[in-house]
């Protein structure tokens, strides 16, 4: 994936609803401002039980869409990633459907997991309430087939999104068809979408396990050899995260929109740089993506007695509601027991609104975001600086379409006049540009309150201080022979310069 800013969208959600448009978007007025295009869910059908992270047909683009053509011609204009779900399918899914009238005489007899695969002598109480679940409950459905014969399948997100057996015959091939197709039409990166729950086995948490790595491990090994690079997405304790890094080609930085926020909120960049210090390098930076703001991030593993997290609890818990009150509590009737879909690790809530709408305060993330080793990736809702879509939600009940708006072409042009979007179409273009990014960044050593970036390459340079007592920051870039300060058009004229005593180590 090249070093530039990525775009991170749904095709039916921005500019109009076709792949075409899209295209025709990121042509015209986005023209120049992404290297890689992150597609989410285009595949049959995309208006499931979870926004096309329910499967009907991995290999079918939604005809509503377009077509694999369609897909191909973006791919020949940008990289493309589109996402690979390894944990399930969805239970409308010809597959499924085939296995309900036929049972054990289906072809795909051993594709869907069930509890006796797991625990073929029984399951005690112990064994299932340790199983780890993003959502209250058992991760299991009973389901009577079509053909009276009654099952217990797994099912970790919904009972509409049954889980695929990975290590059985039916289940590598499963996978390995998606990956063909999605390399026939020119798809050069994937992202492998809850990827920590593919492996169950008895005793364990069925999270994250040796086994799951090794199962990563080898769908990347096939992944590369058709040319694909391998993201991979879990939300868990920033050391697991640590530890995936070293394994795959990309792994989130979701640590870093809470503590973005917390930064933001209590004016200390304390934890921040804490985790600046030891968060993988091969990350690809996100302030928002389409599901909520990242709580099991940034938070302890195992309660009181088990690993720290990056920020104490007490720091959480207050960062958590002060996001619901600077949100006007809109956020608070998106998360949690307040909407379906539940998810236990996150906060549903755009992050423009997470930060009261301050322009200032979101730009200074995003530059922050831009400014950190890796790959930044901004989602279509954050691009725009969108707001909270309270209709959408009620309308639906599902927590997180609270941050998945619908933007028609003509409010996207809408869009693109708001002088904080300029100033952030800015920001993305200098990201994209400027050679200093493709050196070596240096962290300036400075008070609590202060962050100091510094990229070199060459003669060039680009330095961001940030003082969060204040909520002022400079960004200045040099070619090498003059040095340039970035006037940002919806903060006006400086408010004073931040100079801070810095100093810039190795």
């Amino acid at each position: 994936m090249k070093n530039q800013v990525q775009l991170i969208a749904y095709a039916d959600r921005l500019g109009g609803g076709r792949l075409c448009e899209l295209e025709a978007l990121l042509s015209g007025p986005l023209s120049g401002l992404f290297g890689t295009v992150h597609l989410l869910p285009f595949f049959h059908r995309i208006d499931g039980a979870d926004a096309g992270f329910d499967p009907i047909d991995h290999t079918r683009v939604d005809e509503r869409l377009g077509s694999w053509e369609d897909i191909a011609r973006l791919a020949r204009r940008f990289d493309l990633m589109a996402d690979v779900i390894v944990n399930h399918i969805s239970a409308d899914s010809p597959q499924f459907q085939d296995f309900s009238r036929r049972g054990a005489n289906s072809p795909h007899n051993g594709l869907f997991l069930t509890l006796d695969a797991v625990f073929p002598r029984g399951a005690h109480e112990h064994e299932l309430t340790a199983v780890y679940r993003p959502r209250p409950g058992l991760p299991l459905t009973p389901v009577t087939l079509a053909n009276g014969e009654k099952r217990i399948l797994w099912t970790t997100f919904t009972a509409q999104q049954l889980d695929i057996d990975v290590r059985h015959p039916q289940g590598r091939a499963y996978l390995e068809s998606i990956l063909r197709t999605f390399s026939a039409h020119g798809i050069g990166a994937i992202r492998l979408d809850a990827a920590g729950y593919a492996i169950k086995q008895a005793g364990t948490s069925c999270f994250m396990l040796p086994e799951t790595f090794t199962f990563i491990e080898e769908l990347a090994t096939l992944a590369r050899s058709l040319g694909m690079e391998v993201l991979v997405e879990v939300h868990s304790h920033y050391l697991r995260q640590i530890d995936i890094a070293a394994r795959v080609d990309w792994v989130y930085d979701f640590a870093l929109p809470p503590l973005m926020l917390h930064a933001l909120f209590n004016g200390t960049a304390r934890y921040l740089k804490e985790w600046i210090a030891i968060r993988p390098r091969n990350a690809l930076t996100v302030l928002d993506t389409h599901d909520g703001i990242g709580v099991i991030d940034v938070g302890a593993e195992g309660g009181v007695a088990g690993k720290p997290g990056l920020l104490p609890s007490e720091e959480l818990h207050r960062l958590v509601e002060t996001i619901h009150e600077l949100s006007g509590g809109e956020s608070r009737r998106a998360t949690g027991a307040a909407a379906s879909n539940l998810d236990l690790y996150q906060v549903n809530c755009t992050f423009y609104d997470a930060l009261g709408r301050k322009d200032r305060h979101y730009l200074l993330a995003r530059a922050v975001q831009f400014f950190l080793p890796g790959i930044p990736q901004v989602y279509y809702v954050g691009l725009l600086c969108g707001t909270n879509d309270m209709a959408l939600l009620e309308r639906t009940g599902v927590g997180r379409d609270i941050n998945r708006h619908r933007y028609g072409s003509q409010e996207v042009l809408a869009q693109l006049e708001r002088p904080v979007v300029k100033d952030l179409l800015s920001l993305i273009r200098l990201r994209n540009s400027h050679p200093a990014f493709q050196g070596r960044l240096r962290v300036g050593r400075s008070l609590e309150h202060v962050l100091a970036l510094r990229w070199e390459a060459g003669g060039a340079s680009a330095e961001l201080i940030a003082d969060f007592s204040t909520g002022r920051w400079t960004l200045r870039h040099s070619d090498g022979a003059t040095v340039r300060a970035v006037l940002l058009e919806s903060l006006g004229p400086p408010s004073g310069s931040v100079q801070p005593h810095v100093e810039w180590g190795d």
